[in-house]
């Protein structure tokens, strides 16, 4: 590929996946560690901004996940890129866990609020005081959705970290345009 521009995913793709990974970042770290504690104090969630913040991101999450998989299904074919058979399969692994964690991190947090009976605040002044439809059904009490959405949130992180350095890894050892692919900016091979 001397003197090629690597293939390169649509700017589609590659909107959503800086956007949805910068948007995951902000709301872990807006993560209120404390919520339970805070909620058992009697505090409103809808005062604290970070909450707030944390939810309305979360919410946001999910709808570009949707949008996402909807436009994967209808885009241009994603690169292919010439690799060993274990590092595509281990690729299409991470992918599976990141776009599950996508999914399940924010209906995680629904159940947990839900199954507490805490209200859901978004930005705006958008406000559900009770989500009836969770806190009344057999999913209420399997697990403490508050420590599962918890553990995501840290795993979500760790894969995301391990996948960028998989990505940095593809491009200054292997030099195979991976991580070239997804930049929002084209890349030329040396």
């Amino acid at each position: 590929m001397k003197n090629n521009v690597f293939a390169q995913y649509d700017k589609l793709s590659k909107a959503f996946h800086w956007v949805t990974a910068i948007i995951v970042v902000i709301a872990f770290i807006l993560g209120p560690g404390d919520f339970g504690r805070l909620l058992d104090e009697g505090i409103d969630p809808g005062t604290r901004i970070d909450i707030v913040w944390h939810e309305s991101l979360g919410i946001t999450v999910f709808t570009l996940t949707l949008l996402r998989l909807l436009w994967v299904a209808v885009r241009p074919a994603a690169p292919r890129i010439q690799m060993q058979s274990w590092m595509h399969l281990l690729g299409r692994l991470m992918h599976i866990a990141l776009w599950g964690l996508l999914f399940s991190l924010p209906l995680t947090a629904l159940l947990a609020l839900g199954s507490e009976s805490n209200p859901l605040t978004l930005l705006g002044g958008f406000r559900i005081d009770k989500l009836p439809f969770i806190a009344g059904s057999h999913l209420a009490n399997l697990a403490d959705w508050g420590d599962v959405h918890k553990l995501l949130g840290d795993t979500i992180l760790w894969l995301a970290g391990i996948h960028a350095l998989a990505a940095l890894f593809h491009h200054f050892k292997l030099k195979d345009g991976v991580l070239s692919s997804m930049l929002p900016w084209q890349v030329k091979s040396k």
